[in-house]
């Protein structure tokens, strides 16, 4: 009754099955993997030490910025220079500006650091003049997919829409690094900026996209094998009826 099994046309049917179906498991588990690394990153994410527990390392250990490294309280010394304002930046659920301020450090390339944020219409606070050693949490230049960034462009003189070695440029004639600080302790008149968590390390909608399609691939598996002892069974039943003489006659 299962001779059928033996035809090319079940041939092409169960070689597919067998094709399709690890192929779907494996896709299924590396999407899940995918997840539970997001996961794990968020996790390690949340358990960093507070900055006033960490000690702070000289910068140019820590570059460049990766998820190792961001957020890692990171130390330079030099003079401050050329100052922004960084607008449209919330904090605590209020709308306001970063202050920005370019440090000249000894290594003769220049640090953005945000000494901290301000309401919105708030005068910013002259930087300290002389030489200083800077210490904050270190993080990645800014992308236009950045949380928080509104505007990469067309603001007024003085005014910076991201916190990148890109933006600035144009801007100064220093060489930037790649990567800015905010100041665990802010300047006077200001708010501290809290450390960004490092990109790809939260929870956000691509670590949910990751695990709906290790749901898909499962379900597609599930699927290859239902119809496959659908079509099985439709196949054995018809030969069971010819063998009775039960096959209808042509019309």
């Amino acid at each position: 009754m299962y001779r059928f099994l033996l035809t090319p046309r079940w041939w092409g049917i169960n070689i597919f099955v067998v094709l399709a179906i690890p192929f779907c498991v494996f896709m299924g588990s590396w999407q899940l993997g995918k997840f539970e690394d997001r996961v794990a990153t968020h996790e390690e994410a949340k358990q960093q030490p507070a900055p006033g527990e960490q000690k702070a390392a000289p910068l140019d250990e820590l570059l460049p910025v990766d998820k190792e490294t961001s957020g890692r309280q990171a130390m330079a010394t030099g003079r401050y220079g050329k100052q922004f304002i960084v607008p449209d930046r919330e904090l605590d659920g209020e709308r306001g500006s970063y202050v920005l301020t370019l440090l000249k450090t000894d290594t003769g390339r220049t640090l953005p650091v945000v000494r901290g944020w301000l309401p919105k219409g708030e005068p910013a606070p002259a930087a300290p003049v002389g030489q200083v050693t800077v210490a904050g949490a270190l993080q990645a230049s800014e992308t236009p997919g950045t949380d928080g960034v509104h505007t990469a462009g067309g603001l007024p003189g003085g005014q910076l829409g991201m916190i990148s070695a890109a933006s600035l440029v144009n801007l100064v004639p220093d060489d930037v690094y790649d990567a800015w600080v905010t100041l665990a302790d802010a300047d006077s008149g200001l708010k501290a900026v809290p450390a960004a968590a490092p990109e790809g390390s939260g929870l956000d909608l691509k670590a949910f996209q990751n695990l709906g399609y290790t749901g898909e691939w499962f379900v597609f598996a599930g699927f290859v094998l239902f119809m496959w002892f659908r079509l099985l069974r439709r196949e054995a039943e018809a030969a069971r009826d010819r063998q009775l003489g039960l096959e209808p006659e042509p019309v």
